[in-house]
């Protein structure tokens, strides 16, 4: 079949924007046709994802057995994915780059996944945890998305369950509950500090179970570096064998890429040091619109940053909030004290003072702010870093005498230990040092409802897309929506596609995927052929600091211009002068993450450009010039109630060509009131 199918955006000329923009973002980008989001049904809310499962066409179990699928990536977004699909009767390949699907960063998700189960009788709901989770995002997300990811919650729990997924329990068998930022419920279902790995095992057995069976084929050691695309459609994908370095090709009749987020653009992040953004950008480059790519999520709970020797930064589960206190000194004089010397009169627990309502539990970019104002003040504590103190206190001396260190230890034992590994410091007997780190991000490639892309055929889950989180996510919603997505939206949704076929068969010679090749081949020579004197990793390093200095926790005009000067500067020097050793045809690390750090080039200025685009601050976007006279995050919703996608118009930079295109998805509210956040 050659017909293309039902475009997934619709321009709407009601919408169209003045070309003439006299904003501070013009000159670095060209604005585009407005898109919008046409697969949602109307109607009540709590019908239009069952409307939807309806009106999908369905591909019959025999046809079935002629389609295939191809999934980037085997977090619980991706193995779940498989897995569903595989047993739904598909031809299924599975990549990853590790050396086995159950390395997949989800294991480093630990706190809990949230499910409106309503189980403590605290009056939770399938309608709260979509406010909360719109509000939490500072309306920025679309309704008929977040919706349904509150309302397919509570089916994740009971497949998870069934998996033998070892939740933790009450005294009497039920499962247990807790509270996570943003929410004054506890809808929070953990396994101690073992979450996301244990998440991870539960999709890993199943995505084994299809193996054995022989409907998944699972390709390990395998790193996607181009998106092939025939007729417009998305057709396969072009992949490196890190051991060999041999480049394959693989052909299918979808391709889903469920990659992951790209914090390590800031070099220094809570993400696994492997977690990238290639596979996405590519996609982006074949013409898959990247959406609120400058949403990052700083999240306020990490180790703090103990010297220039660092290479990532370790998350301390935000769970440990429900229980720890945090605080600093209200004289910068104490800031060098033991903490147990400091006196309770002496203590700011700034986040209880600040919002009372919700205290410690604030969401996250609140409680990332407030840490670094009180550092900003000369009362951060811990040793000095460059001459300044970035840490606080999160205090579980109060918890220990209330529950006692059993009880503390039963609910977050792996943590402590971690912590006293990487610090040297007793939790337990000291106040655990905490400061905001780079975590995860809302943005990623434009999604519709049924999770398909730009590109037709190319379908994105997880972190990998921008659709359900807004401006910041909450707490406890990344393995939400992971399995969400994985498990119950894809499935239900890729089959409408599918319907279609089965697919003509791509030829090898076909002049898209000839084109593929060579550009993957040319692309790693040129890597290979620089001889340059300056390692990748300082490029990345340098790049990171500019990142998170004007693109990190509060963004300025200045500053964002100046970040993207340096940007293009440090491009340019990069390709002329890095260094990549080895060969192409073998196991190579430093040609690994050279290719991934060049595309950590192109999205940074992408980012920075959004950023100076959107004059207003909201959830985990800070601008300093948007800001209410306490220091809240203001936003402008006459103006940039829209979700922002942008189209790869060629190499950035350039004066005379490359300016990303914006084109704008108006968000519209029938069922939640846009009004400013409070958490007090």
């Amino acid at each position: 079949m050659t017909d293309m199918p039902d475009t997934t955006f619709t321009s709407d000329p009601s919408h169209h924007q003045d070309t003439q923009e006299t904003d501070d973002a013009a000159g670095y980008y060209t604005p585009g046709d407005p898109i919008a989001e046409t697969k949602a049904p109307g109607g009540p809310i709590e019908e239009r994802w069952g409307t939807r499962q309806f009106e999908a066409r369905i591909a019959n179990p025999a046809n079935r057995r002629r389609l295939s699928v191809i999934v980037v990536g085997t977090g619980l977004a991706g193995a779940s994915a498989a897995a569903t699909l595989g047993e739904a009767g598909y031809v299924v390949k599975s990549f990853c780059y590790q050396d086995s699907p159950r390395r997949a960063h989800s294991i480093a998700a630990q706190g809990g996944i949230n499910a409106a189960k309503n189980y403590k009788g605290d009056g939770d709901s399938v309608y709260r945890l979509f406010y909360d989770t719109i509000k939490g995002g500072d309306y920025r997300s679309r309704e008929s998305n977040v919706y349904r990811l509150a309302e397919v919650s509570v089916n994740i729990i009971d497949q998870c369950v069934a998996q033998g997924v070892p939740f933790a329990r009450e005294y009497g068998g039920l499962l247990d509950n807790r509270s996570f930022g943003g929410v004054q419920v506890s809808r929070t279902f953990y396994a101690r500090g073992q979450t996301g790995q244990q998440l991870l095992i539960g999709a890993y057995q199943a995505l084994e179970r299809q193996v054995a069976a022989g409907t998944v084929r699972t390709y390990t050691r395998h790193e996607m570096l181009e998106l092939i695309v025939v007729d417009g459609r998305a057709r396969g994908i072009i992949v490196r064998d890190l051991v060999t370095g041999e480049i394959e090709t693989y052909f299918a009749d979808v391709v889903v890429l469920a990659s992951g987020g790209y914090g390590n653009v800031f070099f220094l992040s809570t993400n696994a040091m492997g977690s990238n953004v290639t596979a996405t950008w590519r996609a982006h480059r074949k013409g898959a619109f990247m959406a609120n790519p400058c949403y990052t999520q700083i999240h306020p709970t990490c180790i703090p940053v103990s010297g220039a020797h660092q290479s990532k930064l370790t998350l301390m589960s935000e769970s440990l909030r429900n229980d720890g206190r945090i605080w600093v000194p209200k004289d910068a004089k104490d800031a060098d004290k033991d903490p147990r010397d400091i006196p309770e009169e002496d203590r700011d627990y700034y986040l209880e003072r600040i919002y009372p309502s919700f205290g410690n539990l604030v969401p996250r970019d609140i409680a990332s702010r407030q840490a670094k104002n009180m550092c900003d003040e000369g009362r951060g504590v811990g040793p000095e870093v460059d001459g300044v103190r970035r840490g606080v206190y999160l205090d579980f001396a109060e918890a220990m005498e209330r529950l006692g260190r059993k009880a503390i230890e039963d609910k977050y034992g792996n943590l402590f230990d971690m912590y006293a590994q990487i610090t040297g410091e007793d939790p337990y007997e000291v106040p655990m040092r905490i400061y905001p780190a780079v975590h995860y991000v809302m943005g990623g490639l434009w999604v519709d409802y049924d999770l398909q892309g730009s590109i037709p055929g190319l379908f994105v889950t997880g972190e990998a897309n921008f659709s359900d989180h807004g401006a910041n996510r909450l707490g406890a919603s990344a393995l939400m929506q992971g399995l969400a997505d994985g498990y119950f939206v894809l499935p239900n949704t890729i089959r409408d596609y599918l319907a279609e076929g089965p697919f003509d068969k791509v030829p090898e010679d076909h002049p898209a995927v000839v084109e593929a090749q060579q550009s993957v081949r040319d692309r790693i020579d040129r890597f290979m052929n620089t001889k340059g004197t300056r390692s990748v990793d300082s490029y990345h390093r340098e790049l990171g600091n500019i990142m998170w200095e004007y693109c990190g926790m509060e963004r300025s005009e200045d500053g964002l211009k100046k970040a993207i000067d340096l940007i293009r500067g440090l491009r340019d020097d990069f390709w002329r002068n890095v260094k990549v050793l080895g060969t192409s045809e073998s196991l190579n690390q430093s040609l690994e993450r050279a290719g991934r750090v060049a595309d950590f080039f192109e999205l940074g200025e992408l980012m920075c450009i959004d950023a100076l685009n959107r004059r207003e601050s909201c959830g985990g976007h800070f601008r300093a010039e948007s800001q209410t006279e306490d220091g809240e995050a203001l936003r402008h919703d006459d103006q940039y109630a829209y979700v922002a996608a942008w189209e790869w118009a060629g190499e950035p930079g350039s004066q005379e060509m490359g300016k990303p295109i914006l084109h704008k998805e108006q968000l519209t509210y029938e069922f939640v009131e846009m009004k400013q956040r409070s958490y007090k």
